[in-house]
């Protein structure tokens, strides 16, 4: 049966590092970022958007997993509250998977510095820092596999969530 695994954090938890990395170890593996639905100048939170970001996710991972090329498929966004998966998961009725959901969580002085480099690399904007630790907190609830990242490499990262995925063990 086709895995599918959802990997979930705040802005600057390393989703996107780690899936390129697990993508390749879990090979034959189909990954979507869910940023890249959002990619969009100028970026604007309409509902009209909403709709078509969420119609775009749930299109392009039903089709990898009715995809006989692939055995995984791999899925990672900022997911802080469990009725997004949720609402992802209910328009991918009718396919076949067996689903691991993970959670990816530095704590706030690791969460702090890795967005600082990206900030100074340009690659964020500085409001991002307050926005992501306060949106740590409302991961801690949630019904998921939480990784403790803070004294991970992204390379360490990939690895167990590969071991997790290989011996079934998955929320």
């Amino acid at each position: 049966m086709k895995k599918l695994i959802f990997v979930n954090g705040t802005m600057g938890a390393g989703k996107t590092t780690v899936c390129r990395l697990l993508r390749d170890q879990l090979a034959p593996c189909a990954f979507l970022d869910g940023d890249w639905c959002w990619d969009m100048a100028p970026f604007s939170v309409t509902e009209e958007n909403k709709t078509m970001v969420m119609d775009n996710i749930a299109y392009l991972l039903r089709s990898f997993l009715n995809n006989s090329s692939f055995e995984h498929v791999l899925f990672c966004w900022v997911m802080q509250d469990e009725a997004i998966a949720e609402h992802i998961l209910e328009r991918l009725q009718g396919c076949s998977y067996e689903l691991y959901f993970f959670t990816l969580l530095p704590d706030e002085d690791t969460l702090r510095a890795r967005l600082e480099k990206d900030v100074r690399a340009g690659l964020r904007t500085a409001d991002v820092i307050p926005r992501s630790i306060a949106r740590l907190p409302l991961y801690q609830n949630m019904t998921t596999e939480k990784i403790e990242v803070s004294h991970l490499t992204a390379q360490e990262t990939a690895l167990l969530l590969e071991r997790l995925v290989r011996c079934g063990r998955g929320i």
